[in-house]
């Protein structure tokens, strides 16, 4: 016989669980489980009704209790309303012995003389002294008379009344002492009711928590022997066919183990249900197939719920998907098939006859994808309405991730159509920068562009499933038009590469290298041949930069522009240093550099060349030098407006860049929920642009120095064939100032059009104007003080220059050029 202990119920950590763990690892081995369980809950029930029972008792006994504590308190209420009574009366009874207020004589004030002057004032004048004062003497005997008669008869009746007010004091005392002592007893008889009642209610809440807890207990063993039941009957249910009965067995046999916890009795029983699950879930597949193959909506929703039951809703899901994509895939396939055809009927004609490209085919692909989802869509939204808005986006999304590879080489190979020297290789833009085509193909801009008309295709088609899918959760949409620009990832992150390749093509096809050396007259004429060359090559580096822009943006919306920046800024390196070769040959054209000389030998036989060359051809050669300078300042000034047009473009990137991290450009209703990445991503932009080597093309002072630099030997050259002269000698000077004043000019003139910098930009500019003042300061010229002043404010801390400018030190800048300064920098005056 079990024997319940109900002291475990009591316990703050009971938990039914383990209370039955414990009872079923306690009973022998030999008794069985079934009669073990049916003994413990009829125990638990008896132990449960005692305690009823008891509870009953309990409560009765504090029920009989409540009247005779109501009664005791009414009583004490009517004792304590008599006594407020009585003590009301007595002092009414005190309040009549008061002795009335006599008026003015009674005052603390009163004064004899103040009143007979008074009395004196009120009489009327007709009336006579004499006889007034004895009316007013006699009226005042009177009424100190009448005042002594009641004094007399008030005291007479006060002193009788002493004794009865002492034996109505006495009797109030006496009463009020019995009072206090019934009071007191009613009080002790109440503390004491309190008492036994709070035990009674502390008793009677532990026995329903008691009782509370048995009943889990109860209830857990009910579901075990539920289980036990269950898992002989599973069988029948099963052999008998239905399904939504077979579903909710197995849903019982989960609630109950979940309900007994780990018992080692029921392991098997666990292991039972996994298999029943999976079972049950084999025999819905057919039906569920069947049932999604031909539409039967009703169907759908029965084994749908029948799967949720059992908690294999996924089933649901990839027997979808596994029907689903079987359409799409064959759309996709027919392109091979049309392909294959063609290349069947060119074999069986010999006639070759252009296929159909895959840039004509796709929209028409992407139009049927986009039918069939709308259809999905309705369907799905009639057969499964709670699992509609998830179900039809994953399936697009698992065909797109099948399709992908396949999707990747259809595109390489349409990159490479649209040239025929590709075309004929049949290779695309991977092939090109793998390396796996013959020696010489290059990436050309075509390439890129036919790429980017894809990727504008697939917008167009990811737009209308944006607009199908709005219902979708944002996560849910985001995947798959991710899934959808899945194939373009490969291409998007050799993007670099792809646009270093066609801009260094590009540059390399200008011609700015046609400087030869020629017969002795004719060096000025090639000279002003290859200085024109140099300015036309200047808006042709442009417009491939402004290109190279436009199809950053197109084909990645800008978040590959840190790439960009790094392409733009080695193209821009390769050009200057084309341009430093050219410069270089015209120190061979001019005589003044002969590769075919050795060192000891240069200079002798660059003055016997020179010495040859008719001034008239001299001073064409000292023109040409000049216009240098005005390449030159086309270069910076053309570069200023590029850099400022590009630090524009990111900056509107920086701000607009949502989901172009895959090429999406979502509704404004989506816009404005974008993620850390795309914040981050535009920020690495603005960074990129920081360090944008490209500032160094519109370094003023460095660029035209360096070039300075390069012509002095040509100056040199020049001026050693009249080195006898003194006229020379004041050309070369007066050429060197002229120079460097136009430089300096150029440069100042810059300065001025500056709008704003930046911190980081003014140290990097005082930097730049330190180094042009080095190099008038070695030309023995005066620094304006212009400059001195813009170098002076820009190289002073931020934080420290408005008290800079009012210090000695700032006395002697140029004011208005501080001024300019200070609102470049964004530093009001009035700090």
């Amino acid at each position: 016989m079990v024997v319940v202990d109900v002291g475990e119920f009591g316990e703050e950590s009971f938990d039914p669980k383990r209370w039955i763990n414990a009872a079923l690892e306690s009973r022998h081995p030999q008794d069985p489980l079934d009669r073990y369980l049916s003994d413990l809950e009829e125990n638990l029930r008896t132990s449960a009704d005692k305690i009823a029972d008891a509870l009953d008792r309990e409560s009765a006994d504090a029920l009989r209790r409540v009247p005779l504590a109501c009664r005791d308190v009414l009583r004490l209420r009517d004792d304590a309303l008599s006594l407020r009574s009585l003590v009301s009366s007595i002092l009414l009874a005190l309040s009549k012995m008061v002795v009335v207020d006599v008026g003015e004589f009674g005052e603390e004030s009163f004064d004899p003389k103040r009143w007979i002057n008074a009395a004196l004032e009120s009489r009327h004048p007709q009336d006579p002294l004499d006889r007034y004062l004895s009316d007013l003497e006699e009226n005042l005997r009177t009424s100190a008379d009448k005042i002594a008669d009641a004094l007399d008869r008030e005291s007479a009746d006060a002193l009788r009344r002493v004794p009865l007010a002492c034996r109505d004091v006495l009797r109030l005392r006496d009463d009020a002492l019995s009072l206090r002592s019934l009071v007191s007893s009613i009080l002790l008889a109440l503390s004491k009711a309190e008492g036994t009642s709070a035990e009674s209610i502390a008793a009677i809440a532990k026995i329903d928590i008691v009782k509370q807890r048995m009943e889990a207990a109860y209830e857990t063993l009910q579901d075990a022997a539920g289980l036990t039941q269950l898992s002989a009957s599973v069988e029948d249910v099963f052999a008998s066919g239905d399904l939504p009965r077979a579903a909710e067995t197995l849903a019982n046999m989960r609630h109950c183990l979940s309900a007994v916890g780990e018992v080692a009795e029921f392991a098997n029983v666990r292991k039972q249900l996994e298999v029943l699950e999976d079972r049950l879930e084999e025999m819905v597949q057919p039906r569920l197939f069947d049932a999604l193959q031909n539409r039967k909506v009703e169907a759908v929703q029965d084994l749908r719920r029948i799967l949720v039951r059992i908690g294999r809703f996924k089933s649901l899901e990839l027997q979808y998907i596994k029907l689903g994509i079987k359409p799409l895939k064959k759309l996709w396939e027919r392109f091979d098939s049309r392909q294959q055809a063609h290349k069947l009927e060119t074999e069986k004609h010999h006639e070759y006859t252009n296929p159909i490209s895959f840039s004509s085919w796709l929209p028409s692909f992407y139009d049927e994808v986009l039918l069939y989802m709308e259809q999905e869509w309705k369907w799905c939204m009639n057969a499964l309405p709670d699992d509609y808005f998830s179900l039809v986006p994953k399936l697009l999304t698992e065909t797109m991730s099948d399709l992908n590879a396949s999707f990747v080489a259809c595109i390489n190979l349409a990159t490479g159509d649209v040239v025929p020297e590709t075309k004929a290789l049949s290779k695309g833009i991977t092939d090109i920068l793998s390396g796996d085509v013959p020696k010489g193909t290059k990436i050309l801009s075509r390439h890129l562009e036919s790429l980017i008309e894809l990727h504008n295709m697939t917008g167009a088609f990811a737009k209308n499933i944006q607009h199908l899918f709005s219902e979708s959760d944002l996560q849910i949409l985001l995947k798959t038009l991710k899934a959808v620009y899945s194939p373009y990832e490969t291409f998007k992150l050799k993007y670099g590469q792809m646009e270093r390749a066609i801009l260094s093509s590009e540059i390399a096809g200008i011609d700015i290298r046609g400087a030869v050396a020629r017969g002795v007259g004719a060096q000025g004429i090639e000279l002003s041949e290859t200085v024109r060359r140099m300015e036309e090559s200047i808006p042709q580096t442009i417009v491939f930069l402004e290109a190279a822009i436009e199809r950053c943006i197109n084909f990645t919306g800008g978040s590959e522009a840190d790439e960009l920046i790094l392409a733009l800024d080695d193209i821009m390196l390769q050009y200057l240093s084309n341009l430093q070769e050219t410069l270089k040959s015209l120190r061979t054209i001019c005589g003044v550099d002969s590769p075919a000389q050795s060192d000891g030998l240069k200079k002798e036989g660059a003055a016997r060349v020179v010495d040859m060359v008719s001034e008239e051809e001299e001073w064409s050669i000292v023109q040409g030098a000049l216009q240098i300078l005005t390449v030159a300042d086309c270069l910076t000034s053309r570069t200023s407006v590029f850099e400022a047009s590009l630090r524009a473009t990111l900056a509107r990137i920086g701000t607009t860049l949502s989901l172009s991290v895959f090429g999406s450009s979502l509704d404004q209703s989506h816009v404005a929920v974008t993620g850390e990445n795309d914040v981050n991503l535009a920020t690495r932009a603005g960074l990129g642009v920081a360090a944008l080597r490209l500032a160094d093309a519109p370094d003023k002072a460095r660029k035209l120095f360096n070039l300075l630099e390069q012509l002095e030997p040509l100056a040199e050259g020049i001026s050693s064939s009249e080195s006898g002269t003194e006229e020379a000698q004041f050309f070369a000077t007066e050429w060197m100032f002229k120079v460097a004043e136009g430089a300096t000019a150029l440069f100042m003139e810059q300065l001025r059009g500056i709008q704003y910098i930046s911190d980081r930009g003014a140290q990097q500019l005082s930097a730049d104007i330190e180094y042009l003042s080095n190099v008038l300061s070695a030309l023995s010229m005066v620094i304006p003080p212009f400059l001195a002043t813009f170098h002076t404010c820009l190289a002073t801390p931020r934080d420290q220059l408005p008290a800079f400018l009012k210090s000695d030190g700032g006395s002697q800048l140029d004011i208005p050029t501080a001024h300019l300064v200070c609102k470049i920098r964004r530093i009001p005056l009035d700090q």
